[in-house]
């Protein structure tokens, strides 16, 4: 796997969530923590990063797990998108949203919560930020969700819908190149082990 370049961010989606079955976006539930045996890579190649968070739990624990004793940063702007009446909700449950076009899709959102393109606008200005640091300072990781990634690809390939396209796995790697003038993609979903 290619090092870590000095102008990179990475977002690092969450260990799995112990979410019972159920949609948890806004919903603080525990991370579900592999052994070092797949942590120890994840450390291996990030080390060098600084490290930022979202302030939920199994975004925190992953962090803590992948680099114990290490402070970091933590950016409530970074929360995964808030599904309103839909959190908790068994996945067998949800309402089926597969009719919809991506941009039906990015504008959607369900009662009392928000769109992906409402959480795009929070998660944007943090990870324009961040790429700011990491132009000046150095390579930095946010540990935090599948939106969070999403919102990155979307400002990667500036069209709101598109960072919807991506899978992101549990513990994969969303790589970015910090331009001057944006960001190209290095990585998607890049998992070093599970």
């Amino acid at each position: 796997m290619t090092p870590i370049a000095p102008n990179e961010l990475v977002i690092l989606r969450h260990a799995p969530a112990d979410h019972g079955g159920r949609l948890c976006g806004r919903t603080d539930v525990a991370a579900c923590l592999p052994g070092d045996d797949v942590l120890g890579p994840l450390r291996g190649l990030l080390t060098d990063c600084e490290v930022v968070s979202s302030p939920a739990r199994r975004c925190r624990e992953t962090a803590e797990a992948l680099f114990p004793g290490r402070g970091y940063a933590q950016d409530d702007r970074l929360w995964e998108q808030d599904f309103g009446e839909d959190e908790r909700r068994a996945f067998e449950k949800l309402p089926d949203l597969g009719p919809l076009s991506f941009d039906a899709l990015a504008r959607h959102a369900s009662h009392g919560g928000e769109s992906f393109l409402d959480m795009v606008g929070r998660v944007e200005p943090a990870l324009r930020e961040i790429a700011k640091h990491v132009r000046a300072v150095g390579p930095t990781l946010i540990v935090a969700h599948a939106g969070t990634a999403r919102a990155g690809l979307r400002l990667a390939l500036e069209h709101p819908a598109l960072g919807l396209k991506f899978e992101v796995a549990p513990l994969s790697l969303t790589r970015l190149r910090c331009l001057d003038d944006g960001f190209s993609i290095i990585a998607t979903n890049q998992c070093l082990s599970l």
